[in-house]
């Protein structure tokens, strides 16, 4: 016979008592973290209650911290040999398939074990049931143990109470007899849409190529499957989806994200922010309900720039900012971009028709996964995104002379890879000397390199941010001098080219209060932060008014990465910020 739900109206009104009795079994053998975040009754929502229970093993201190890790057993340990597991252990073990394993596995993860704890000195610890609570697969929390032996042991702590919270996420979900299911099936949609990929064994959807075409073609029935009035993918492979207004000469709210990534990169990049609104869109149509405002919902083509130096080509043409001189730029194959556009069935006649005109736009607000530990480390759902680093990138290249690595003493060199390795130096320093700079050599390359030639020739990319755009020249042109002068020193010479230069966005006060009524509607904490990253709401904000949410990240909010991830109860919450939104918008 099943446990009958327990509600958040119980937990709020029942003497303490009896309210922490409904609790029990949240955090194992650890009843007193639920116990105390009673305090801070009435909970507006289980997210609340949540982030309650977070706030008071985040004052606790290390010792007690310790504790409750150490009263978490082994992953198919001990424990769960003898059948000495908590009912709710055991439910998750069993759910994961850990008492399923075979001999080899069960050999390995014991193991894993001891290497851990030897290491660590206290279990560990990993939420089994994954970011969509259905279980992750043997293989996933084997290769997750392995990954995390090699950490440094603070954050290893640190990341063992995340999974912890999480665990008690999906706990407390379970005795409310609550499922985000929204936030399931847009974590499926991305799911489904990472079976495209330019290469079998990791995720890279470059633009135009086949993978990339498939992806907008599966977007687009999406877009028309949720109930969008009109869909269609333009002359720059951007899918637009409009959801009318039932008002006539409605203004537009404009809301999306890119479905390209990097190479090997992460599922939810970009994706987040197609996926959410359409999610809203589909709830709106089933309801046969119209906003106020025309929603149009733009899954941008081009924004990483990985197949051609063409970064925020999907936003940066419906802003009029299509440079006509990317068409004659080739791909790493050689194929020239207006080649692959007209294979792709786009009209390149039709670019210039993209513009928007501002006057017809309430704004641009976006969705995106954080890119960022911020959130992770403070363990908060959501976060209103204050403004957007201005940013500038150049390629370049430092040519010396090849000479034999035996024969060519050290003070007659013209290495090229050990200039372009002093200035990562200097970069590294001189972007720590202040707050939010940062600065990066992503790409080192050495043609033709041989383990017995001293390198004449090193390629490079070189990205720089900052929050203001005079933060970002005064780090550009210091580095900029240093590698003349590194260049100058060593006797080898240098090429710079500017790719990409996007300045500052700060978000738009009135768009960025609606984020923040709707997070806190939520009952989560209202937490503000700057993006690092560049987002296609940079480009709209040339023209028209933006702001951002930004959504929490899993494995230390890592992007660009495989490891990239995050749950469907966030995703939940994502959406009902977005529903808030736009029955809040003044159009």
């Amino acid at each position: 016979m099943s446990t009958p739900n327990i509600t958040l109206n119980q937990i709020n009104t029942l003497p303490r008592a009896e309210a922490a009795a409904l609790l029990t079994g949240l955090y194992e053998h650890s009843d007193w973290i639920a116990e105390q975040a009673l305090d801070a009754r009435p909970f507006a929502s289980a997210a609340s209650l949540k982030h309650a229970m977070v706030k008071v093993l985040g004052k606790a201190g290390r010792a007690p911290q310790l504790a409750l890790v150490r009263a978490h057993p082994e992953l198919a340990g001990k424990a769960m040999v003898a059948q000495n597991l908590t009912a709710e252990s055991t439910h998750e073990q069993s759910k994961a398939g850990l008492t399923d394993c075979t001999p080899e596995e069960f050999a390995h993860i014991q193991q894993l074990n001891a290497s851990y704890n030897a290491k660590f000195g206290f279990p560990f610890i990993l939420a089994v049931r994954g970011p969509r609570g259905a279980g992750l697969s043997r293989q996933q929390i084997i290769s997750t143990f392995e990954r995390r032996l090699y950490n440094h042991a603070d954050y290893e702590l640190a990341e063992c109470l995340r999974n912890i919270h999480r665990i008690v996420e999906i706990r407390l979900n379970d005795k409310l007899g609550y499922q985000p299911e929204l936030g399931h099936e847009v974590w499926d949609w991305h799911e489904w849409l990472t079976q495209f990929s330019d290469v079998g064994d990791a995720l890279t959807v470059t633009y135009l190529t086949d993978a990339h075409l498939k992806c907008a073609r599966t977007i687009e029935l999406g877009m028309k499957a949720c109930g969008f009035d009109d869909v269609r993918i333009d002359a720059v492979g951007n899918v637009v989806g409009v959801y009318k207004s039932a008002a006539k000469n409605a203004k537009t709210l404009m809301t999306g994200s890119h479905y390209d990534t990097v190479r090997n990169g992460g599922k939810y990049d970009g994706r987040l922010g197609i996926f959410v609104p359409m999610a809203c869109v589909r709830e709106l149509a089933r309801a046969g309900q119209r906003l106020p405002f025309n929603l149009e919902v733009v899954a941008f083509a081009e924004e990483e720039g990985q197949r051609y130096k063409a970064t925020f080509l999907g936003s940066g043409a419906l802003v009029g900012d299509f440079n006509a001189d990317w068409l004659d730029q080739h791909d790493a194959e050689g194929v020239p971009m207006r080649q692959a556009m007209k294979r792709a069935g786009l009209n390149l006649h039709d670019i210039p028709k993209l513009t928007r005109n501002a006057a017809e736009y309430v704004g641009f607000v976006e969705v995106h996964i954080e890119q960022g530990p911020v959130l992770n480390e403070l363990d908060i759902p959501l976060g209103v995104v204050t403004s957007i680093n201005g940013s500038v990138r150049f390629v370049g290249e430092v040519v010396g002379m090849a000479s034999h690595a035996g024969t060519t003493p050290m003070d007659r060199r013209r290495d090229a890879a050990t200039a372009v390795a002093e200035l990562a130096l200097y970069v590294e320093k001189r972007a720590a000397q202040q707050p939010n700079l940062v600065g990066t050599l992503g790409m080192l390359t050495v043609p033709n390199g041989s383990i017995n030639v001293v390198p004449g020739r090193c390629q490079f990319s070189l990205d720089l941010r900052a929050t203001t755009d005079v933060q970002r020249d005064s780090l550009m042109h210091d580095v900029v001098a240093e590698l003349k002068a590194i260049c100058e020193r060593r006797g080898v010479h240098h090429t710079l080219e500017e790719t990409m230069r996007a300045s500052a966005a700060p978000s738009d006060a009135k768009l960025q209060t609606l984020w923040e009524q709707a997070v806190q509607s939520l009952g989560v904490p209202v937490f503000h932060l700057p993006s690092g990253a560049g987002h296609d709401a940079m480009k709209l904000h040339e023209v028209m008014p933006q702001a951002m949410l930004f959504v929490r990240g899993q494995n230390a909010g890592i992007s660009h990465n495989p490891l990239e991830s995050t749950t469907s109860d966030d995703m939940q919450l994502a959406i009902d910020a977005f529903m808030h939104l736009l029955h809040n918008t003044v159009a």
